[in-house]
């Protein structure tokens, strides 16, 4: 009889798969990787990954979901290591320009999971409206404390940069938005 396996295990599997399935649909696309890919990258049987997700788009859903929390939590402890209120909404600038320098980066994993689903999965639009709302909500938080009225022209320039970096391979529009960033905010870029 085999061991049962620990909730430990579980968790430890269930992780893995997330980061499997997270390297391979962000680097190919959701559609273009099947689950059979999933599971010969991951090494866990078909049968596990439909224990943790009873169907793809349940895997997708929660690989979004684990992704937005590391990602504007890595946002977050950059920009809020700046004191002053105006240098932190640059800040989201000089972040975004790290990661679009970054090897391998194809855009925006939201994005690119909405262009590819949104039209079809009530599940991963939510997931993806989830994600921007508390983007938006994060950058507002910034941008209020300079006391300049420029939250939406600040998110839609961090937003703009980041579609067309992933399209472009060129860091250079965090650079770009930025310095229009810094027009609004009344500072030097």
């Amino acid at each position: 009889m085999p061991t049962p396996i620990t909730e430990e295990q579980n968790r430890v599997d269930r992780e893995a798969l997330l980061d499997t399935a997270e390297k391979l649909f962000y680097e190919r696309g959701i559609q273009a990787v099947g689950m059979d890919e999933v599971r010969a990258a991951s090494g866990l049987p078909l049968k596990r990954i439909y224990r943790f997700f009873a169907a793809k788009e349940d895997l997708v859903v929660a690989m979004l979901r684990r992704r937005d929390g590391r990602w504007r939590g890595e946002l977050a402890a950059h920009v809020e290591q700046v004191p002053d209120p105006h240098e932190r909404v640059l800040a989201v600038f000089d972040w975004l320009a790290d990661w679009f320098a970054q090897p391998g980066f194809r855009g925006c994993a939201w994005v690119n999971a909405f262009g590819e689903l949104g039209p079809s999965s009530e599940a991963v639009l939510a997931e993806v409206r989830s994600h921007k709302r508390a983007f938006h909500d994060q950058v507002a938080g910034w941008v209020h404390s300079t006391g300049v009225p420029v939250v939406e022209p600040v998110f839609l320039l961090a937003e703009g940069a980041i579609v067309t970096a992933g399209i472009s391979g060129d860091p250079a529009p965090a650079r770009h938005a930025r310095a229009a960033v810094a027009t609004l905010l009344g500072t030097t870029p």
